[in-house]
């Protein structure tokens, strides 16, 4: 028997009593919510709460600043992602420009140009290392049949080994963000374009005042994305150099699997902690960018 409820500002009208409970689509729309509650979770609060536990210890955080190679990592790591990314970005946004003319031998580059993209890390990555191994290397014994002299030892300089690291990250991952920064481009209405050609705009003249303010959003968005995710990235440092010569050439992620291997895992994970101040800071504009 459904009851009523009087209210002093409506008179004598009526006014129906709500109903106590859920309804049945609030209940089946919070049986649908746990499982995806329940997977984030297990795989990302858990995690990272555990990593916290294990690294919690003041001694573990002591243990890793009196290493040396941790403070060289560090600078590797700042080095890496200030050259990487930059050189990265700006040579996508140039060759964004190159792929956006519709040409028939252009298409065919660009199917080549995403090759290193779509093929796994290990088998491109571990090529190249076979290639640059001083002995039986490709590189080296072309540069002896040309020269008749020996070439260098590509990796046992720590300066030269970490530039081909970059290097290495660079060419993996510049087919995706040019594809990007294409996509962008390809928004641009060609309206504008037509305007200032009838108007004697020079090519230079039409990427500053036309391409550049439409895609500099975009271009930011992207940069912060890929510093996010070229911290994390330890494929093209680990398996080009293994961290090598005499662990000089470590970042942070790699740093991380030293310690794993050398079963200690509270500096392991001590390693990744320190690197959150510089993680939070992006993913707090990244997605306030987002957000907008």
């Amino acid at each position: 028997m459904s009851t009523t409820a009087v209210s002093p500002d409506l008179g004598a009208r009526a006014v129906p009593a709500r109903p106590r409970g859920l309804t049945p689509w609030q209940a089946w729309g919070i049986a649908l919510v746990v499982p995806y509650i329940l997977v984030f979770v297990l795989f990302v609060i858990y995690p990272v709460l555990y990593a916290f536990w294990l690294a919690h210890e003041p001694e573990s955080y002591e243990r890793l600043f009196d290493d040396p190679i941790f403070f060289r990592t560090v600078v590797n790591t700042l080095v890496f992602l200030f050259v990487a990314i930059n050189l990265k970005m700006a040579v996508a946004l140039l060759l964004s420009g190159f792929f956006l003319h519709e040409r028939w031998w252009i298409k065919i580059l660009s199917v080549i140009f995403i090759l290193p993209w779509a093929v796994p890390s290990i088998p491109t990555i571990l090529s190249v290392r076979f290639m640059l191994n001083p002995e039986w290397g490709v590189i080296n014994q072309t540069i002896f049949r040309l020269t008749f002299e020996d070439g260098p030892n590509w990796l046992n300089d720590p300066q030269l080994a970490l530039f081909l690291s970059m290097l290495m990250h660079i060419w993996k991952s510049l087919p995706f963000w040019t594809l990007i920064l294409l996509s962008g481009r390809l928004a641009i209405a060609k309206d504008l374009y037509e305007a200032a050609a009838v108007d004697g705009a020079s090519s230079l003249q039409k990427f500053r005042w036309i391409t550049w303010p439409s895609m500099a959003q975009l271009y930011l968005t992207c940069a912060l994305l890929s510093t996010i995710w070229t911290l994390g990235d330890f494929n093209s440092v680990y398996l080009l150099t293994g961290g090598g010569p005499a662990d000089l050439t470590h970042v942070l992620a790699t740093l991380g699997i030293r310690y794993l291997r050398l079963a200690e895992v509270d500096m392991s994970m001590a390693t990744i902690v320190t690197a959150l101040p510089l993680i939070l800071p992006l993913v707090y504009f990244m997605m306030k960018r987002l957000s907008r």
